[in-house]
C-alpha cells in the first residue's frame, strides 16, 4: 500500500492514501483516545475531489474529537497508565510513603514532585497528586 504523509505536520491524525493497484485515493483519519480508535476513509471520488475530501476529513476529525472529549491540540496526549495507581503520571512509592507526580512542560522538559502521605493522609495525598498532574497537563496543552 502506498501512502504519503505530505500533510502530517499540517493535519494531525490525517494521512493521504494513494493506492494505484486498487484505484484507491483519499484521506484516512484515525483519532485515538483512551485506547479506542475512531477511523474513516474519505475517497477523493466520493467527495468531489482531493481538496473536498480533505475538508470532509478535517471536519469529521474535529467533530469526532469533540464527541469523544479529546482536547483539540497537536500535542501528544497520554491516556493509558502504566503506573501502580492507574493514573497517568502518578506513582505510589511505599518505601518513601509518598506519591510521585511527573509531567512534561510546554517546552518538552520533564518535571516532578512528590506528595507526602504522612502529611496529607493516603487519600488526601493521592487527591493532591492527581490535582497537580491534572493542572500541569492542562498548562502543557494550553487548556488551563
Amino acid at each position: 500500500m502506498a501512502t504519503t504523509r505530505e500533510t502530517a505536520s499540517k493535519h494531525k491524525d490525517i494521512a493521504r492514501i494513494d493506492q494505484e493497484s486498487k484505484r484507491s485515493h483519499g484521506w484516512y483519519v484515525r483519532v485515538r483516545y483512551f485506547g479506542k480508535n475512531h477511523s474513516k476513509f474519505f475517497s477523493d471520488k466520493k467527495n468531489g475531489g482531493r481538496n473536498s475530501a480533505l475538508l470532509a476529513a478535517i471536519a469529521w476529525r474535529d467533530s469526532t474529537r469533540k464527541k469523544i472529549g479529546k482536547p483539540q491540540t497537536d500535542k501528544h496526549i497520554v491516556t493509558k497508565s502504566t503506573s501502580n495507581t492507574g493514573v497517568v503520571g502518578v506513582r505510589h512509592d511505599e518505601k518513601l510513603n509518598c506519591f510521585f507526580v511527573s509531567w512534561v512542560d510546554r517546552e518538552g522538559k520533564p518535571g516532578k514532585t512528590s506528595v507526602s502521605i504522612n502529611r496529607h493522609g493516603r487519600l488526601g495525598a493521592f487527591k493532591k497528586a492527581c490535582e497537580v498532574r491534572e493542572r500541569k497537563e492542562a498548562e502543557r496543552l494550553d487548556i488551563a
